[in-house]
């Protein structure tokens, strides 16, 4: 019992994101490229039809986002966890029944519906409830799980469903396996999920209760943006439109990556090793880019890790050697990776902790738009040019504007909390509460060996979210 009490919960919870993250989202996105290779090759559908599938998840991503987010904000995430899976394990079900294209496209929206329920957005809000100063860190180790997954059943999958092998499962015993395993998890992995650490009697990052007193002291801890107020300020469209800038590189890949490389004669098997290299890559910058943001003005590592994803998109469209495409793969990942966790951390870090989910979940639906665009765009410039090229090209450039953005948000400390290291972008702080100075947007006191920014609104002071 003792042991038990001295342990902190949290470091429990990233295994647990980790083993969430690889089972409900490695079989659809970082398997994608494969599933459509077989696919396109039995039914001989276009490439833009099959890249439609996945903008359809991002119309229901803008449509279920801001809900979905809703409810783990009202309901608490450990009920969508297995909500989630549930619904996602049906559509895997359903996936390995399918005999026309809509209902590829109907299967693909039921597994996207449930992953976004159940995956990403309520661990994340998990982890950004329990953890302060190491929540980049924590975020990337649970995103460890999504990019090691993907080394480990990517090529298994790759292995199970390619038809130019007899005698393997085939892609429709692979998608009915994989939903029914995820239906067996959802419960009990969802039990281990808990919400918030002080239902448990615990506090972020593991660290004793603050002994300050008094009301500013008191508030400070807890004060954080909602939605409405995130979604007034410059900051939240920054972040929001650089985070769908330097996504849609990737979800582009996890679409046409495959029938890319496909096309250079480059086999099933082998596409499958491309992509274990940026993801195994990633994984390792993964933890690279959650170390570094949390020591760091987070923007800027963000901004370097996007930027290096046009550049390795660049020398993919520039080389045909067989060798650059592996150099490629490293680039993706270092750059994939190390902006991964971080692109969700930045709002905890700018925004604070209540309403993690809502602002979130708003600000899918502008980042969708591009989400959605991206991969099918890519797909009809393929059809009528039979190139990658331009697509390609205008993807990379879209990327760096994307990354550019970031550079632009100012250092936190109009609401929500700061890294430890943000503190340093900052001129000392005042104290706080001290009679006859009242808190200001730039005061931080600081709380558990960790600072919080006071704004102006916790002693009465009108707040300017701009």
């Amino acid at each position: 019992m003792a042991i038990a009490r001295r342990l902190f919960y949290g470091w429990v919870l990233v295994g647990v994101s980790a083993f969430i993250m690889a089972v409900g989202t490695v079989p659809l996105f970082q398997g994608m490229s494969v599933w459509f290779i077989v696919l396109e090759g039995q039914f001989g559908w276009t490439r833009t039809q099959l890249s439609l599938a996945f903008s359809l998840t991002r119309v229901e991503g803008s449509i279920m986002g801001p809900i979905s987010g809703y409810l783990i904000d009202r309901l608490g995430p450990r009920r969508l966890v297995m909500v989630g899976l549930l619904i996602a394990g049906g559509g895997f079900l359903l996936m390995g029944r399918m005999q026309e294209l809509w209902h590829f496209y109907a299967s693909f929206v039921v597994i996207s519906v449930g992953v976004g329920l159940g995956t990403w957005m309520p661990m994340m809000t998990v982890l950004n409830n329990w953890f302060n100063r190491n929540r980049s860190l924590a975020m990337a180790l649970a995103m460890e799980g999504f990019l090691i997954g993907g080394v480990l059943l990517v090529p298994a999958l790759a292995w199970a469903i390619d038809p130019d092998i007899p005698g393997r499962l085939g892609w429709r015993t692979t998608a009915s396996v994989i939903g029914i395993f995820i239906l067996v998890v959802a419960w009990p992995v969802s039990r281990m999920v808990r919400n918030t650490p002080e239902e448990y009697g615990q506090h972020r990052d593991g660290l004793p209760p603050r002994a300050e007193t008094g009301p500013v002291a008191a508030g400070a801890e807890d004060f954080s943006y909602t939605w409405q107020e995130a979604v007034r300020t410059k900051t939240f469209w920054l972040m929001t439109i650089g985070h769908a800038c330097s996504s849609i590189v990737i979800v582009t890949m996890m679409v046409h990556l495959g029938p890319m490389l496909h096309d250079r004669g480059i086999s099933l098997q082998t596409v499958s090793w491309v992509l274990s290299t940026y993801i195994g890559v990633g994984a390792v910058f993964t933890l690279v880019g959650g170390y570094i943001g949390d020591r760091v003005p987070i923007r800027w590592p963000i901004f370097v890790f996007s930027s290096i994803q046009s550049g390795a998109i660049a020398l993919l469209l520039l080389s045909d050697d067989f060798a650059m495409v592996f150099v490629f793969a490293v680039l993706l990942g270092i750059g994939f990776g190390g902006r991964t966790s971080l692109t969700t951390a930045i709002r905890g870090v700018y925004f604070g902790r209540k309403a993690f989910a809502s602002i979130t979940g708003v600000s899918m639906i502008p980042m969708n738009i591009l989400l959605l665009a991206a991969p099918p765009f890519a797909g009809y410039m393929f059809d009528k040019t039979d190139s990658y090229m331009i697509p390609m090209a205008t993807i990379a450039a879209v990327n760096l504007f994307g990354s550019s953005l970031f550079v632009f948000l100012g250092p936190p400390g109009k609401g929500g909390y700061t890294s430890p290291a943000a503190d340093t972008e900052r001129s000392a702080p005042a104290v706080v509460g001290a009679p006859g100075q009242p808190a200001t947007a730039g005061d931080a006191v600081r709380l558990e060996g960790r600072p919080a920014s006071i704004e102006a609104a916790e002693t009465g002071e009108t707040r300017n979210p701009a």
